[in-house]
Order: C-alpha cells, then sequence, then structure tokens
C-alpha cells in the first residue's frame, strides 16, 4: 500500500531519496510518494509553531486597552473649547499641528512634555490658560468671588457645567471643613486627559500643578488636586492647599502604557 507524507514546502532535504518526484498540491503543499515496507497508510503534517514575544504580547494588551477606552461624544460647545485650548497651547508653544478634536489636544501636550522640562512645560499651560480667558474677566471673578463658602461650591458646580470636555463626566460630592458640610469638591470618575496619555509626568506638569497655580494666581481660589493614578479617578478640592510633599509628584509613570513612552521613548516619571 502507498504511503503519503504532506509536508511545507521546503522541506525535501529532510526526505530520503525516492523514485517517483514531488508534486504541488492545491493547498501549497507537496506530495511525495513512495513504496514503504509497510502496509498502513500515514498522513502526516507538519505545521510551523506559532512564535510570540513580548512584543507581540506588548501589542496585544495596548490593543485591548484601547478598546477599553470610553468613547466621548462632543458636542459644539465641547469641540469648540477643545479647539480652543489646544490652539492656545499651540501658539504658546510654537508647536503646531494638524489634528482635529480632542486628539489635537493631546497630540500638541505629548510634544510639548517631549520638548521641554517639566518647568517649562507647566509655563507653557499657566500662559495658554490666561491667554484662553481675557484679563479683566479674571480680575472680576477674583473681586467678586473671595474665598468662602459660596465660592468653592460654586466654582466646584462651574467646573461640572462647563470642563467636563477636558476632563470627562464629574460631580459635585460634599467634603467637611471646620466642622461643617461643604459642597467644594469635583469628583472625575475617570480623567479623559489621563486616560488619553496613560502618562503620570502629563498629568502632573500640565494640568495638576498648572491648573492649581492658575486658579489660585488669576482666581484667587486654592485648589488641591488629587489623581488616583490606580482607577484614573481625580477630586479637585476647592478651598483647600495643596500639600507640600504632594504624594503625586512621587508617582512613577505607567511602564507600559505611557503615551509618552511609547511614541517618543522619553521617561516622563516625576
Amino acid at each position: 500500500m502507498e504511503t503519503t507524507l504532506l509536508l511545507p514546502h521546503g522541506t525535501l532535504r529532510a526526505l530520503p531519496a525516492c523514485r517517483k518526484p514531488a508534486r504541488e498540491t492545491n493547498s501549497g503543499l507537496l506530495r511525495w510518494s513512495y513504496k514503504p515496507k509497510y502496509s498502513s497508510l500515514v498522513v502526516a503534517v507538519m505545521v510551523r509553531p506559532k512564535e510570540t514575544s513580548r512584543g507581540t504580547m506588548a501589542v496585544a494588551v495596548a490593543v485591548a486597552e484601547e478598546e477599553e477606552k470610553k468613547v466621548y461624544r462632543d458636542n459644539w460647545f465641547d469641540r469648540l473649547a477643545i479647539r480652543y485650548l489646544s490652539k492656545s497651547i499651540q501658539e504658546t508653544s510654537g508647536i503646531r499641528n494638524e489634528k482635529d478634536g480632542y486628539e489635537s489636544l493631546i497630540e500638541v501636550a505629548s510634544v510639548v512634555s517631549r520638548s521641554f522640562d517639566a518647568k517649562r512645560q507647566r509655563e507653557v499651560v499657566i500662559q495658554s490658560l490666561r491667554n484662553a480667558f481675557p484679563s479683566f474677566m479674571l480680575t472680576m471673578i477674583k473681586i467678586l468671588l473671595p474665598p468662602s463658602k459660596f465660592s468653592k461650591e460654586y466654582f466646584a458646580a462651574f467646573t461640572t457645567m462647563f470642563f467636563s470636555w477636558l476632563v470627562g463626566p464629574c460631580e459635585v460630592r460634599e467634603s467637611e471643613f471646620q466642622g461643617r458640610t461643604e459642597k467644594n469638591v469635583v469628583y472625575i470618575p475617570k480623567c479623559r486627559f489621563l486616560e488619553s496619555t496613560n502618562c503620570v509626568g502629563m498629568c502632573t506638569n500640565m494640568c495638576k500643578i498648572p491648573c492649581q497655580k492658575f486658579i489660585q494666581d488669576s482666581l484667587g481660589m486654592p485648589v488641591n488636586m488629587v489623581p488616583n493614578f490606580e482607577d484614573m479617578s481625580c477630586e479637585m478640592i476647592f478651598g483647600q492647599q495643596p500639600p507640600e510633599d504632594d504624594p503625586a509628584l512621587k508617582q512613577p509613570c505607567y511602564h507600559t502604557l505611557c503615551r509618552a513612552k511609547q511614541m517618543h521613548g522619553i521617561n516622563c516619571s516625576t
């Protein structure tokens, strides 16, 4: 009885010589026929084992992370505000891009983080915020709303209504201050900026520290932003000074997810 071996192309050298020539089948395999001593029919198919590597696994993990990200549906006001802030940072930093929407904002922030040191990154954001708002408006708010229970609650409510395009959906929460309850905390379940960058350095240098300083200096309201790098949530506590020894500034960056490391190969850990 004839024995048939089905082999991948390129493995002929491993076979002993035989009298009948090989011919290629429709599947791309080679059929080699010869008369063995055995009476049974044997069919063997050789398949190259799948190869995996750390690079392949990393790509798979990154794709999975991207798929789990929240999809934001920006309305006309959101798109206008995003474009306005992005253009302000581009003009201040001198770094341009042709992207649109929130991706444009993330792109310019990423390039700024790559191009400048931490101090300069903060200065760029602060100047961009000052350029984005008329100075007379900031002065008026500072005069009319000095730090008080009312102003702290006003800033918290205003942030949730008009800045969700920047940080994602958020809500006002209560806190205790000198034995009384105040609605002065903005809770962000998952920060849009941190989720988009996956970068601790960009969170602290291009959001937390410059925003705290801008709100304190331009609006006269102290605020402490407390990011949670485990679940990407954040709290903005109006009326509270940031601690001198801020734990957020000691947080190492995400090793596998950081956008700055993936795109630019830089170490953004603070």
